[in-house]
């Protein structure tokens, strides 16, 4: 061999061997690179969404981001009240472990240890930071304040405030009792003024986390979005209330909406049937729709924002790096069964949306597996690789987040509801029933079978034909009652 081509060998082994190290250090680099997280909450949204086939509500951005992951059909909160929903998915523990079933700010006077969700990335050096609701926040009276924060959790919090609560004198309100002084927590109200999204609360929520996203692009974080909507009063700039013509939007028939109550326990809707329907003395049904088209507005205008992040992923090179959850506290009525609002032991209060984007894993599909918001605790710590509380009551979905089918996956999704001492319940909803006990059936049971009767209608549970199943299932429900002497 000639000295020219001995040269041309050794130099074509060198870049070989200096190839195939960068090669192998790119993958290690990749294979220690610390995932962020963008974590997303919407205040009391139901499914009723475009990227979940509602055929009206346009939510283009929620839709780009399940083609980007996995939406979660069948996901549930551990109790249908944003404080204690909260507090659960931020610790991964359930209500009763927790001893928090309303809204007061007791989450470290109860359970001073306990390391949050975000505690845990900023413990491991992620920078932590959330803009708006993520714990309790009295909604809109608490929008500029720290509400009922957790400080152990975050590095910095950020509590913007725009005109649908520094104008809140222009909000329509319905019924009787809705007086201009009165508090807008619990309300039929609505407004649409001719604005931007920058002048709400939740446009600046969205602009404060596009700024952190590019200020900490060159470090790990975890960001949360807490956006207010679409909790009452429903506020959003006219032009998502141009989306929903009134003579579109469809009402229930409230004949048969009184009928569909006729076999459920009292306990479980004796709150909703002081004036019903819709809640409020007064309210028509004409009134009640407006409000409807008024969340549907809410509902476009939150996904809007949502596009906003998933832009300042992209245009920052974060997408590959990055883990999305969408969630929402727990879902919300619009008139059916006569039915509005939340803290409901039905289906549809029950069920919220959720959406997780996972580099790596599947994409694009869904799956009808029964979750439950304490999971998402322990699925972010297993895919960015940190170890969780020893404590954690929930599982990790990485197993369906690989594999959407989960044949494997056989944990029902436990919802409570707590309204006093005398009037609580347990529910349980698995592949294909949601069952109901009030005061351990002592008030009353439900059992609706979802493969034919997706809108509860018949309560089966006495039926003498599923005695059985109702056995069965009262038998499962039993472990997770634990609920504190006191609060019985």
């Amino acid at each position: 061999m000639n000295k020219n081509l001995k040269l041309l060998v050794s130099v074509s082994l060198f870049l070989c061997v200096s190839a195939l190290s960068l090669v192998v250090a790119s993958k290690d680099a990749r294979a220690t690179e610390k995932l962020n997280v963008l974590f997303i909450a919407a205040d009391d949204m139901n499914c009723d969404l475009g990227a979940y086939g509602h055929p009206l509500v346009q939510t283009p951005n929620l839709d780009r981001l399940r083609k980007m992951g996995v939406r979660f059909d069948s996901a549930y909160c551990q109790q249908p009240l944003c404080g204690p929903s909260r507090a659960s998915i931020m610790t991964g523990l359930r209500p009763d472990t927790l001893d928090m079933h309303t809204l007061k700010h007791e989450l470290r006077q109860k359970n001073p240890n306990v390391v949050t969700l975000g505690q845990l990335f900023r413990n491991q050096g992620y920078y932590s930071a959330r803009a708006g609701k993520i714990y309790h926040y009295g909604n809109p009276s608490m929008i500029g304040t720290d509400g009922n924060d957790d400080p152990a959790t975050w590095d910095d919090r950020f509590n913007p405030i725009g005109i649908d609560r520094s104008q809140q004198e222009k909000i329509t309100r319905y019924g009787t009792g809705q007086s201009k002084n009165k508090n807008l927590g619990i309300s039929m109200a609505w407004w649409d003024p001719q604005s931007r999204d920058e002048e709400h609360t939740d446009g600046m929520v969205a602009s404060k986390i596009v700024d952190l996203i590019k200020q900490k692009k060159d470090e790990p974080f975890f960001l949360a979005a807490g956006f207010f909507n679409p909790h009452c009063p429903y506020v959003a700039p006219r032009k998502y209330f141009d989306l929903y013509p009134l003579d579109k939007i469809g009402m229930p028939d409230l004949e048969a909406a009184k009928r569909d109550l006729e076999d459920v326990p009292a306990i479980a809707i004796q709150r909703d049937m002081r004036n019903w329907p819709y809640y409020f003395k007064g309210v028509t049904v004409d009134q009640a729709r407006k409000c409807k088209q008024a969340y549907f507005a809410t509902l476009s205008f939150v996904d809007a924002q949502v596009g906003r992040l998933l832009d300042a992923l992209e245009e920052n090179q974060l997408m590959d790096n990055t883990v999305i959850v969408f969630w929402s506290d727990h879902g919300y009525f619009l008139g059916e069964k006569g039915l509005w609002y939340k803290h409901k032991a039905f289906e549809r209060s029950a069920r919220m949306p959720l959406i997780i984007a996972a580099p790596g894993l599947s994409q694009g599909t869904h799956t009808t597996k029964p979750v439950e918001l304490l999971d998402v605790y322990p699925t972010l710590a297993d895919l960015c690789g940190l170890e969780p509380p020893a404590n954690l009551e929930g599982q990790s979905l990485r197993p369906l987040l690989t594999d959407p089918i989960g044949k494997d996956w056989k944990k029902p999704a436990v919802t409570q509801i707590w309204h006093h001492r005398k009037a609580w319940g347990y529910s349980m909803r698995t592949d294909r029933y949601r069952f109901t006990e009030w005061l351990e059936g002592r008030a009353g049971r439900e059992l609706y079978d979802h493969s034919n009767d997706p809108n509860e209608i018949t309560n089966l549970a006495n039926d003498p034909q599923h005695a059985q199943r109702v056995a069965e299932l009262s038998s499962q429900l039993a472990k997770y009652v634990k609920m504190k002497p006191h609060k019985r």
